[in-house]
């Protein structure tokens, strides 16, 4: 792999750590406004505090009140109280890692298709050389954001990776001699499988962090 393919796969992996993160750092940050206290107040079930008026009949003989108009905000809705992630400390954090455990499944991809092309073979193939990315090949994937996009974002996303798996098919069929729609199955098989891997790790880190954060 040249330096050029790897620093491509690595943005690439930074391009769809973002496009994942970014939508959920969004939807926290909204509800940590102060416009949407109310919101937050009625999901969470929360009673809004009642805040005392003057009165217009005289003086009140039970003593000034203990409420404050601002007691849900500042109580429940304080940054460090938002959920794990939401600082930018850890923000950055999980994108960078991101990058890399997204760039890494990148890298795999073509190597994957290529081993499963070689289990689909009677013989082995004539040439041992594994299939690799190109930049050409490589640079697509650096538009993988788009999954961050409303609505539009997973079908962007999905129709992209379709367009960067079928631009690999017609090299695997030429390395291993397989016709273009075997060539494509094996592509498609090595993808969906890393990508089923990595959300497996995606949820098995959720679960982790979730189970950290409830007190035993």
């Amino acid at each position: 792999m040249s330096p050029a393919v790897a620093v491509l796969l690595l943005l690439a992996g930074l391009s769809e750590a973002a496009g994942r993160l970014l939508p959920l750092l969004a939807r926290r940050t909204g509800t940590s406004r102060p416009g949407t206290s109310r919101l937050v107040a009625l999901s969470s079930g929360i009673p809004r505090p009642r805040t005392s008026r003057p009165s217009t009949s005289g003086p009140s003989t039970s003593g000034p009140s203990t409420s404050r108009p601002g007691a849900l905000s500042s109580a429940t809705l304080r940054p460090d109280t938002a959920g794990p992630g939401t600082s930018r400390p850890g923000a950055v954090l999980l994108l960078l890692t991101g990058a890399v455990v997204e760039g890494s499944v990148f890298a795999l991809w073509p190597l994957t298709a290529w081993t499963l092309a070689g289990l689909t073979l009677p013989e082995p193939p004539a040439t041992t050389t594994p299939l690799t990315w190109t930049p050409a090949l490589a640079a697509p994937l650096l538009l993988a954001a788009v999954l961050a996009f409303p609505l539009l974002g997973p079908l962007l996303h999905l129709l992209l990776f379709a367009a960067v798996g079928a631009g690999l098919v017609a090299p695997l069929a030429a390395l291993t001699d397989l016709g273009w729609w075997t060539a494509a199955g094996c592509v498609a098989v090595a993808g969906v499988g890393l990508g089923l891997a990595v959300e497996a790790v995606r949820r098995l880190v959720v679960w982790i962090s979730a189970t950290r954060g409830v007190p035993a």
